[in-house]
């Protein structure tokens, strides 16, 4: 049989006669000879019943699902995909179908008893759940707490209950089974595996669960938390770390939500355990028995717990707090001399990290009369009497010149506080030239204290550089002549010190920066010496030659000393020549010349050739996996002016299309995702840009897998603004295009991100280039349905805008407005009726139309005879119209092909002829009626 309804009719007799196998043989030969959707949705409820039949669940759900993409109203096939469900075993889905078949019939027994039955089961399963789980979590508890239990089972138990902690029902039943005085004792274990798997149960249980959180955290106590972050393993105060943020996200969290059941409404308010949090991560800045680790890991979390995450909170009172209750104490750190045995113990990053929290806490004041307040409190701390007192207050001022650099001035500005830099310089004690060189150094900041240094100071840090047997002051004082040698920028013309000297300073710097025997933070110094110099062209294109030295410092920015971060982002912005440089107006210049003012020179070197050769031997050196390493740290140190840095590194890196693969390959692209989104203003725009380069000209799904491909969007849509750079708009709309081509998930994030009325926006743009890219962005976003209806709504000039583009003289243009046109146009054929409506000239429109079909670019051709293929089967009036005009000619003779014409254009060309003949005869037949 060829007839799909005799089929269906054999089917269901063979159905009712027990012969399934029978029965889906015919539905299967029939759904492949219909072409009618509601006949195709029958067959496929019908075969759904053999399938459960002939116990087939899966095949029986996928056909009723089939059924149901047709009519979401079908009960029947709702019914059979629920049974199908519920032998699967996939029971909360079954109930969903089940209650919606009982919400449509309430009266069908077989509706109400299947979902008692699947209540049932749920419950059922849930319980079996619940007993699995509570008895795993006593298996864990009896292991830990039975003193013979040897120490490789203990542990094993330890990370057992980890897992079982980050599933809700583990967490709750290790809550209730008084779970928590067992972590407590676990968390007095010696042996560090034990400790760091009580910290990570903790913080299973205290993920985005406020109550528990305040519930632990009472139990507990801050005290124990910081003896153990303050321990002095790294790894096991770093998981501590984790645990108090996660701590304080599940209580800020639980502050911000609405109050929305009895449970969460009873709960206290959690501000009493943050500000009790909070006053222990203080208390653990002067402590002596806090380990270097433990005390950064203190400030890490003050600097992401305690200033606002937007100025535009008016809220700052958490910051107030902590200034007023703990200042002095961060300032104790911050002036603490390792060296002198006094004061609390410190890494490497301790001071850089104090530098941040105070340089956070300082922005995030509202009021003069508040940052007077800070300004009076540093003041007063640094006022010390005695030698030791002179040099903390020393250091104490250089870790404000690298933060709040205006209250360092300030309290550098104090009467003697220079003075006694400078003798200090000349004393004999390592450690306090050491601290006075570094103040020196920070002090050089400003052009009139550098001037003022360049005058006094110079001599002597020669003199030191030249004289001192110890490395640490030597390469100290090569930094602060390097800082005060680069106190020009980068005009060419102003010079600090003698031709040469620049280059003998960087060949030294590179010298100590390849030199292992020297301890990293001797290394460290001869990276920010680099940072200053290469200003110079010169010293640029000698670093960039060195390739032991460029990847010494790769290894630095790579280590676990952060402080470098800065300084090596600042020397390859200037070796990139990423930094903002603005070009005089000629005129200007002129007049400036004129009057003996001072005119900016650039270097010869800083030419475009020079620095595209510097980008191909940084990449060479690898300086791409150097970035992403930069990027991963988790580290105060990495500051939002580092990531703008490093956004603007990779902007040059990307300048140029074949290094894009390079940068893709090397994890580039996942590293900029990040940089667009917590950054600077122009750090954001510049790793934007830097996106939306690679999205252009790379497969986007290669380059940003997975999900990462939707975080692409975000960025993107931001460059869509009259802030940024005309090149900017035209790189991140060519990018946008090449994203909504790829799947209607990312058109709908696309839209989701309000993009689309500014890429209508652009559509309008005076530049060629930015018009035709806007309008290409929307030739591929209106195979979005939503996007398709503010074409379809009425009172909108959107479809004329279309029309006219496609008459346009920009060859780019027209492609992609025509192509827009015949998309529209054969997804919803009531606009073709519109099409001779949007132009004044009722004529207008065809000769539009009839110069596409002439056109000599084939894609053009292409767009016109498929718009003139949809306005035909549209509607009779235009098919009318169409044959009266010259349309007919032109077709006739695409139609006949031949001359290159493609195969597809000549086969549209003769279905319309084919159409027009139809029309035609119609006509004669009506006339002789």
């Amino acid at each position: 049989m060829e007839d799909p309804a005799a089929l269906k009719e054999e089917g269901n007799t063979l159905f009712k006669a027990g012969d399934m196998q029978g029965a889906v043989c015919c539905y299967t030969k029939a759904l492949k000879l219909t072409d009618s959707h509601a006949d195709k949705a029958v067959l496929y409820r019908n075969r759904s019943a053999c399938y459960l039949k002939l116990e087939e669940y899966s095949k029986a759900e996928a056909d009723a699902s089939k059924a149901l993409d047709t009519d979401q109203g079908d009960v029947k096939a709702r019914f059979r995909r629920a049974q199908a469900f519920q032998k699967l075993g996939r029971f909360d889905q079954a109930f969903l179908d089940a209650q919606r078949c009982a919400q449509l019939e309430p009266k069908n027994k077989a509706f109400q008893d299947l979902l008692r039955q699947l209540g049932a089961q749920i419950q059922q399963k849930v319980s079996a759940q619940l007993n699995s789980t509570d008895a795993r979590v006593q298996q864990m508890f009896s292991l830990l707490l039975d003193p013979s239990t040897k120490e490789c089972d203990r542990q094993k138990a330890a990370q057992n209950l980890v897992v079982l902690s980050r599933e809700e029902a583990g967490a709750e039943q290790i809550f209730r089974n008084d779970g928590v005085k067992l972590i407590q004792k676990l968390l007095q274990s010696k042996l560090e595996d034990v400790v760091l798997s009580a910290l990570r149960t903790l913080v299973g249980l205290c993920t985005g669960h406020q109550s528990r959180t305040m519930a632990i955290v009472n139990e507990l106590g801050m005290e124990q938390l910081c003896v153990v972050m303050g321990s002095g393993a790294s790894s096991v105060s770093l998981a501590a770390c984790h645990l108090l943020q996660v701590m304080f996200e599940a209580l800020t969290e639980g502050m911000k939500r609405e109050i929305r059941g009895k449970d969460e409404a009873i709960l206290p308010e959690p501000s009493k355990e943050l500000r009790s949090m909070l006053r222990h991560l203080l208390e653990m800045m002067p402590a002596s028995n806090v380990s270097g680790p433990g005390r950064d890991s203190a400030i890490n979390l003050l600097v992401k717990q305690v200033p606002r995450k937007s100025l535009k909170n008016p809220d700052n009172s958490l910051t107030l707090w902590v200034v007023d209750q703990g200042l002095k104490k961060i300032l104790e750190v911050a002036g603490t001399v390792p060296e002198i045995s006094e004061g609390p113990p410190l890494t490497d990053n301790s001071h850089m990290s104090c530098s941040v929290l105070l340089s956070k806490l300082y922005d995030d004041l509202k009021s003069d009369k508040e940052r007077e307040n800070f300004n009076k409190l540093c003041e007063e701390y640094v006022h010390r009497p005695g030698l030791d007192g002179k040099l903390r207050a020393i250091q104490t001022v250089s870790v404000l010149l690298q933060g709040p650099s205006d209250v360092g001035n300030r309290t550098l500005e104090m009467s003697g506080m220079m003075d006694a830099v400078i003798s200090l310089c000349a004393s004999e004690d390592v450690t306090h030239q050491q601290v006075a060189v570094e103040a020196l150094i920070h002090a050089a900041g400003k052009a009139k204290r550098a001037s003022f240094i360049t005058a006094n100071g110079v001599s002597l840090l020669k003199d030191l550089y030249k004289k001192s047997e110890n490395d640490r002051i030597r390469v100290r004082a090569l930094v602060g002549l390097c800082k005060l040698g680069s106190a020009g920028g980068t005009d060419f013309s102003m010079k600090q010190f003698a031709e040469g000297s620049t280059l003998k300073l960087a060949k030294q710097c590179r010298k100590w920066l390849c030199n292992e025997t020297l301890p990293p933070t001797s290394r460290r110094w001869s990276v920010e010496g680099l940072a200053y110099l290469t200003f110079d062209a010169d010293v640029k294109e000698d670093l960039v030659e060195d390739k032991n030295a460029l990847l010494a410092m790769f290894d630095l920015a790579k280590s676990e000393d952060k402080t470098v971060l800065f300084a090596v982002g600042s020397t390859l912005v200037n070796c990139t020549n990423s930094y903002d440089v603005e070009k005089p107006d000629p005129q200007m210049v002129e007049l400036a010349k004129y009057a003996k003012q001072h005119v900016p020179e650039e270097h010869p070197k800083d030419a475009p050739s020079y620095v595209e050769k510097r980008l191909v031997k940084l990449l060479e050196a690898g300086v791409v996996s150097a970035l992403v390493c930069m990027v991963k740290q988790e580290s105060p140190a990495l500051t939002e002016a580092c990531r703008e840095c490093i956004a603007r590194v990779f902007l040059a890196l990307v300048e140029r299309q074949e290094d894009r693969g390079t940068v893709v390959a090397q994890g580039g692209g996942k590293a900029l995702i990040p940089l667009a989104s917590d950054n600077t203003d122009a750090g954001k725009i510049k790793a934007a840009q830097a996106l939306a380069k690679i999205t252009i000209t790379s497969n986007p799904e290669i380059a940003f897998p997975g999900e990462r491909i939707y975080e692409v969007v975000r960025p993107l849509t931001s460059l869509l603004r009259l802030e940024c750079t005309l090149l900017q708009n035209f790189e991140a709309l060519m990018a946008l295009t090449n994203l909504a081509g790829i799947n209607d998930r990312l058109r709908q994030k696309i839209i989701k991100e309000k993009a689309v009325p500014k890429i209508e926006g652009y559509m309008f743009e005076e530049h060629d280039l930015v018009r035709a890219s806007a309008t290409e962005c929307m030739c591929n976003l209106v195979l979005n349905t939503e996007v398709q209806k503010l074409y379809l709504a009425t009172g909108n000039d959107r479809l004329k805008l279309l029309v006219l583009y496609s008459g346009e003289d920009d060859g780019r243009l027209r492609k992609a407005a025509a192509g827009t046109l015949a998309m529209l146009t054969a997804e919803h054929p009531e606009l073709c009726a519109r099409i001779p409506g949007t132009v004044r000239k009722t004529t207008h429109w065809l000769e539009i139309v009839q110069a596409l079909l002439l056109s000599e670019i084939p894609d053009l051709r292409h767009r016109g005879v498929v718009i003139v293929q949809n306005m035909i089967q549209a509607e009779k009036s235009l098919a009318e119209k169409l044959i009266e005009s010259e349309a007919l000619e032109i077709l006739s003779v695409l139609a006949k092909g031949g001359d290159g014409m493609p195969d597809a254009v000549s086969k549209i060309a003769q279905n319309c002829l084919d159409k027009f003949q139809i029309y035609t005869l119609s006509v004669c037949t009506e006339n002789l009626r």
